[in-house]
């Protein structure tokens, strides 16, 4: 009896041995893998390392490696930077990067937001929008195509011509509509917003506060014939008056002048500006011929007797 007590006592003994040779053998493993563990990190971290910061992060943050040079640093963070999902394990919450193409993520295979030169559809970036559908260049998503919208026809305005709405037979009528909804870049264009029509109307006489401009013009100019008529002075009962020689010779001169002018100025039309060639010589063949008919009329005159 006493020896199978002592032989139980060895046998507990050498096992208590054993595990405690394991605990010591587990820390220097440990020690060897991370001499520079730290307890007591900051910034949400549960583990840390003075060389690669974050190990592990304390419940409900999310674990992260961030680039600085070459070198990775972990960081623990209450969400998930942009370009990143969060992704929550049993034993560790960790950030994960996005595709290529997406600029924000909600998993794997859904995305949020594009980057530049994509536009977003059904949570997939795409170069080019599917068919039936366009690019929103501000929003960078693939929208539906709007085409315009019009509202119904007003009733026809009243026959009406010159802004007036008597004193005429024939006039124009017209009808207006509004746009509801404007188009997008691929939609629909707007059609017109009014419209016009002859209308035939019964005459009927103006107000006489609607009398158009001819008729108050007209009521002016026939004063103004009836003056100028008798402004005009009646000479019928007037006897003619003797003329002198001396008058009628000016008189036959003033005729001249007037024809010469006459002359002049349709040779000016033919001919341009005084300095032109051609004009000088018919200003010199018309002055030579004047000079010639003196000369003739001055020989045939009689001359009175002393």
């Amino acid at each position: 009896m006493h020896l199978r007590l002592i032989s139980w006592f060895f046998i507990i003994l050498n096992f208590m041995e054993y595990i405690g040779s394991q605990n010591a053998s587990r820390g220097r493993r440990q020690r060897r893998m991370h001499p520079n563990v730290s307890q007591g990190c900051q910034g949400g971290c549960a583990t840390c390392s003075d060389y690669n910061g974050c190990l592990s992060c304390k419940p409900k943050l999310f674990f992260v490696l961030e680039r600085i040079g070459m070198k990775q640093i972990g960081v623990c963070l209450s969400s998930c930077p942009s370009g990143y999902y969060g992704t929550r394990y049993p034993d560790i919450n960790k950030c994960t990067k996005c595709k290529a193409d997406c600029d924000t993520c909600f998993n794997k295979n859904f995305c949020t937001k594009c980057k530049s030169g994509f536009y977003l559809h059904l949570g997939k970036c795409l170069d080019n929008c599917p068919e039936g559908l366009e690019a929103n260049n501000h929003t960078m998503e693939c929208v539906s195509i709007v085409h315009c919208e019009a509202s119904e026809w007003s009733p026809w305005s009243p026959c009406t011509k010159k802004g007036k709405t008597c004193g005429f037979k024939r006039g124009t009528e017209t009808r207006v509509r509004e746009i509801i909804q404007h188009p997008s870049a691929k939609g629909n264009l707007c059609p017109p917003t009014s419209e016009a029509r002859k209308c035939t109307v019964q005459r009927k006489k103006c107000p006489k506060g609607e009398r158009g401009r001819k008729g108050r013009e007209r009521k002016r100019k026939k004063p103004n014939k009836e003056e100028s008529k008798d402004a005009i002075p009646d000479n019928k009962g007037l006897e003619p008056s003797r003329e002198t020689p001396e008058q009628r010779e000016n008189k036959q001169q003033q005729k001249k002048r007037k024809v010469q002018d006459k002359q002049q100025k349709s040779s000016l039309d033919l001919f341009g500006e005084l300095n032109h060639p051609i004009w000088r010589l018919h200003q010199y063949f018309r002055e030579a011929t004047a000079n010639l008919r003196q000369e003739e009329t001055g020989a045939t005159e009689p001359h009175d007797p002393p």
